[in-house]
């Protein structure tokens, strides 16, 4: 998207109306919140302050603290009702401070966190700048950003039998890795590295893959979406057009991940140009920063 077509409050409105059923059935962002959790070896010592932006309910706070029990873990998230869910996960022993806030607005002082943890929240920001702005600026010098985003490939499938269904926008679009990556050297991050991984989950009808969409928040949220229900005749259509791709297993959906991995800068500098972008395997990363530990 060039410009921003997602309402903040109908982002919070429809997460905080999953909170109850979302766990049950995010399997995707345990996928993703496992392989952001396995970067965690990129810190060079443990955190002191972590920010899980975008918390949702509270999973990956909830591990980050297992992990480094020293750290004070802040999770932020936009919808009340989910924070709500990761306060019951929060202990006395363990505890995590939950606080309701949006990403383009933090309210926190500069330099207030070695660590932000960013787990498929950035979809919903379109452009991403300034909430990526608001990391670059809470993060210490050196600090790590370990962020996933949906790709643009998400959910072709049904973007492309709503086309034979009509001409209105059905699907939410998402940000490529390129613009990703560009963003992130505009924000001012240094040796920003994006990689992409894809998964594709059948589906026995089309029926099931909405409910899991509205199940975790995901529908369509584009402000440009039609506002009436959509016309039997348009729905048959784009029903009979992604039963044509059903497969042995089920109908197909693709989900394209985007990881990002960046730094902020050890020293206050202009933000980076795009040329700062870098796509690299996340292999590659680690054998870099295995070398450098020698």
């Amino acid at each position: 998207m060039n410009e921003s077509q997602l309402d903040p409050r109908v982002v919070a409105a429809s997460f905080g109306a999953a909170s109850r059923r979302y766990d049950a059935a995010a399997w995707l962002q345990g996928a993703a919140r496992d392989e952001l959790l396995s970067r965690l070896e990129l810190l060079g010592a443990p955190p002191a302050a972590v920010l899980d932006l975008g918390a949702g309910t509270g999973r990956a706070a909830r591990e980050i603290k297992r992990r480094y029990r020293r750290a004070v873990v802040t999770a932020v998230d936009i919808a009340a009702p989910m924070l709500d869910v990761a306060r019951r996960r929060s202990r006395f022993w363990r505890p995590i401070r939950c606080v309701q806030a949006d990403a383009r607005d933090l309210p926190f002082e500069d330099a207030s966190f070695d660590l932000v943890f960013c787990n498929l929240m950035l979809q919903w920001l379109a452009p991403p700048d300034a909430a990526l702005e608001e990391m670059r600026r809470v993060l210490r010098p050196g600090g790590l950003l370990l962020a996933s985003s949906f790709g643009p490939e998400t959910l072709r499938e049904l973007r492309a039998a709503w086309e034979a269904g009509d001409a209105g926008v059905h699907v939410n679009e998402f940000i490529d890795v390129h613009d990703l990556g560009s963003a992130l050297a505009r924000a001012g991050f240094t040796e920003p590295v994006l990689d992409v991984d894809r998964h594709v989950h059948t589906y026995t009808d089309v029926r099931a893959l909405m409910r899991e969409l509205k199940t975790i928040g995901a529908h369509n949220m584009d402000a440009r979406r039609a506002r009436g229900l959509t016309g039997r005749q348009a729905f048959a259509r784009m029903e009979s057009a992604y039963e044509a791709m059903r497969a042995a297993s089920g109908l197909p959906a693709t989900w394209q991940l985007v990881y990002a991995v960046a730094w902020a800068p050890e020293e206050v500098r202009s933000s980076a140009g795009a040329a700062g972008e870098v796509h690299i395997s996340f292999e590659e990363v680690r054998a870099s920063l295995a070398r450098r530990r020698k």
